[in-house]
């Protein structure tokens, strides 16, 4: 397996984690990407507020500074120039697209597709596609959702349907206990590992070519995140890991680095 680390500016700029992550990154065993949190990211001139804690939400002019600042903070404490985005909170903006393709990203993974952040004035991607897609016509950008599945008898209806557990919260839960309709993404943090196994199965019978796995790299100590608090949890974060790729071997899924999706696209 080769880990892409989607690298934010205390990340970009902390000399132990340039250390440790640029030895992997040359010894081939690990991949950079961009991810930008707007609230840590220089040029500090927007005002802090939720609003502009989505990327893609900050002037044009602004958007572009932080990132071209980060992006090339990121070439020069590792090495290599990042060929993968995501924005922070999965900011994406109108304008996001342009800039990526202009300034070398070739793929973008900020779409968490399925997933609704407009009440929190973020973006709204609960009927994008799952699959893999070109962001523009001249096919510079490839988007890279994050994997998430609906599970149920209601599963194929399900782009239909979950939207309006929005509007009425305790639909949601409903359709989930009586096993008609239940959202699960492709990750540790909040889903367990028997949701995880059903959400591949789901996936491949679905035909989806790439399966994307994420998590904060905060969770992978005790008390950081709300989904490691002790050290059981993160045992348990480990076994998640394990069962996944171990589940994952037997299914035939093979992991792949941002420069074989490149290349496979490229064909």
């Amino acid at each position: 397996m080769v880990p892409v680390y989607l690298v934010d500016w205390p990340i970009a700029t902390d000399p132990l984690a340039r250390e440790i992550i640029g030895d992997a990154v040359r010894a081939g065993t690990a991949e950079v990407g961009v991810q930008l949190h707007p609230w840590v990211n220089p040029p500090h001139t927007e005002q802090v507020n939720a609003h502009h804690s989505y990327a893609g939400n900050l002037p044009v002019e602004l958007e572009e500074a932080k990132f071209r600042k980060l992006r090339d903070t990121i070439e020069e404490g590792f090495g290599t120039l990042p060929r993968i985005y995501r924005a922070g909170r999965y900011g994406l903006g109108p304008q996001t697209a342009k800039l990526l393709s202009e300034t070398g990203i070739a793929i973008d993974s900020s779409v968490r597709a399925r997933y609704d952040y407009s009440a929190t004035q973020g973006p709204d991607y609960a009927r994008h596609p799952v699959t893999p897609y070109w962001t523009d016509p001249d096919h510079k950008l490839i988007e890279l959702p994050l994997t998430t599945v609906f599970w149920g008898l209601l599963r194929q209806q399900g782009g239909h349907v979950f939207p309006l557990t929005t509007r009425f919260p305790r639909l949601g839960g409903a359709l989930s206990r009586l096993g008609l309709l239940e959202r699960i993404g492709l990750t540790p943090e909040g889903v367990s590992m028997d949701e995880a196994l059903r959400a591949i199965d789901i996936a491949i019978d679905d035909q989806l070519p790439v399966l994307v796995l994420s998590f904060h790299s905060p969770s992978l100590a005790a008390g950081h995140t709300p989904y490691v608090r002790t050290e059981a949890d993160l045992d348990a974060l480990y076994d998640w890991f394990r069962g996944v790729y171990a589940y994952l071997d037997t299914r035939g899924v093979r992991p792949t680095t941002v420069e074989e999706i490149m290349a496979s696209v490229d064909a």
